[in-house]
């Protein structure tokens, strides 16, 4: 072994396995003692390479921190319990924990965060592609992935992010299908003979969310300026741990072992049977005891802007009040048993209704309207912005009402209609040539004319000449 050099210069030798080694002198670590940082490789051409890339990094002051790196795992980990969860809203960060769990760490958890590569991250979304992930997934588990790393990059725990030198695959945008205005109606019509009604003219006649229609409350119905605060939403988040141990506080629902071939326990299950569970399984935090944070909760809207206030419709206000009659009678009906949440849209006893519950009763509407089948997203929000459109109001305005912080994102949620665009060609038309005027005929030329054209050209070359 070579002996150290001093004055912060690296040492580079070839050593007593065949191997070449290169020793740089990083600094000193947080305890006093000297940071050396270890290279190998078999050839010295390539060692110095290696030792040249750390001496650049400990110049420019990014060289990664010293120690043993984590894991992918052990990353995510640290990232989404301490660091995303301070930032994300509660239902994002559900988000986040659900693609790490199901497709990060089965994908590349177990590499370390410095031996991570872009063919690792490559292979993995390939894979997923494979098994049926639509590629708006695979792009969504890119940028967590690559947010993680970014992080780790900021904080020199790796020296570089390797999702940016990974292109996830395209994806097409989503075609939007909202209702025509006749659709719109008939949906509102099937709608009317529901004590519900109220709730669907909101979403499709104003464009609301779901859960900013779930979550609107009285206590910010303006009734005198005709505005609605939407300063809540209304979200069903995944229930949390509140016990010391979760691996033991679910061991009885612990289910390592795959099911069987045409499983009968869950048949009638909408995604079919459920992965098994991994060996340090931390879930079923539904049967906690001390569970928290999860059903059916009131949050705030996700941006600033969300919580603009929006103007009512004038015909919507006598049936607004007409509704807040109506739920004060299922107030007195319930009795003891009503529960005060202050909701616009209430069950029987009072809670908010269930987002699944409403997306069910959507589906019903669209049968009994007879119109085909669509997202929820599609027969509120985006009808709203079309129809607006329709309408002749401009994009800004259209941007207000939905709430939208970019003018490119209004766009994408406006579909425009053949019908329209053939009545403005039209239009157009109209403003060159008017449909009064006669069209002019088309210019003809008999042969008499031709050869009195030739004849008076001939004259002229005989006077030059």
């Amino acid at each position: 072994m070579s002996p150290r050099n001093p004055n912060m210069e690296s040492s580079v030798y070839e050593g007593s396995d065949g191997w070449w080694h290169g020793r740089v002198t990083m600094g000193v670590k947080d305890d006093g003692s000297p940071d050396r940082r270890h290279r190998r490789a078999r050839t010295e051409p390539e060692v110095r390479r290696k030792v040249r890339d750390l001496e650049k990094l400990r110049d420019k002051g990014r060289a990664p921190k010293a120690g043993r790196k984590p894991t992918v795992e052990q990353w995510m980990t640290t990232y989404l319990t301490d660091i995303a969860s301070l930032k994300l809203k509660p239902r994002s960060l559900d988000d986040y924990w659900s693609k790490t769990r199901n497709d990060i760490v089965p994908g590349v958890g177990q590499h370390r965060l410095d031996k991570l590569a872009p063919e690792h991250l490559e292979r993995m979304y390939r894979k997923m592609l494979d098994n049926g992930h639509a590629p708006s997934h695979v792009v969504k588990v890119h940028r967590i992935l690559s947010r993680a790393l970014k992080i780790a990059h900021r904080r020199r725990i790796i020296g570089e992010n390797v999702a940016t030198l990974v292109d996830p695959p395209s994806i097409d945008e989503t075609e939007a299908n909202p209702f025509t205005t006749e659709q719109a109606k008939a949906f509102l019509q099937a709608a009317a003979k529901r004590p519900t009604f109220m709730r669907w003219c909101v979403g499709v006649g104003m464009g609301f969310r779901q859960g900013e229609t779930l979550g609107l409350r009285w206590s910010y119905v303006d009734f005198e300026a005709e505005l609605f605060h939407p300063k809540w939403q209304l979200q069903r988040l995944t229930w949390r741990h509140g016990c010391a141990d979760a691996h033991a506080c679910g061991e009885r629902l612990h289910r390592f072992e795959p099911c069987p071939p045409n499983c009968g326990t869950h048949k009638n299950y909408k995604r079919g049977c459920p992965k098994p569970c991994p060996k340090d399984c931390r879930r079923h935090a539904t049967a906690c005891p001390d569970r928290k944070g999860g059903g059916l909760v009131f949050t705030r809207p996700k941006t600033k802007k969300s919580t603009n206030p929006v103007p009512i419709p004038p015909p919507f206000v006598p049936y607004l009040h007409a509704h807040k009659e109506q739920q004060e009678e299922m107030r007195a009906a319930a009795g003891d048993a009503w529960q005060e949440f202050d909701a616009l849209f209430t069950r029987s006893d009072g809670r908010p209704l269930d987002p699944r519950a409403d997306w069910e009763e959507f589906k019903e509407l669209l049968e009994e309207a007879g119109i085909t089948d669509r997202r929820l997203y599609d027969g509120s929000r985006h009808t709203a912005g079309t129809i607006l459109n329709e309408l002749g109001v401009d994009m800004p305005t259209i941007m207000e009402i939905l709430r939208h912080t970019q003018i490119s994102q209004t766009r994408r949620y406006v579909k425009g209609r053949s019908h329209l665009s053939k009545d403005a060609m039209r239009r157009m038309g109209d403003h060159f040539m008017p449909a009064s005027e006669p069209a002019p005929e088309p210019a003809t030329e008999t042969r008499t004319e031709t050869a009195d054209r030739r004849a008076a050209r001939a004259q002229r070359r005989r006077r030059i000449r």
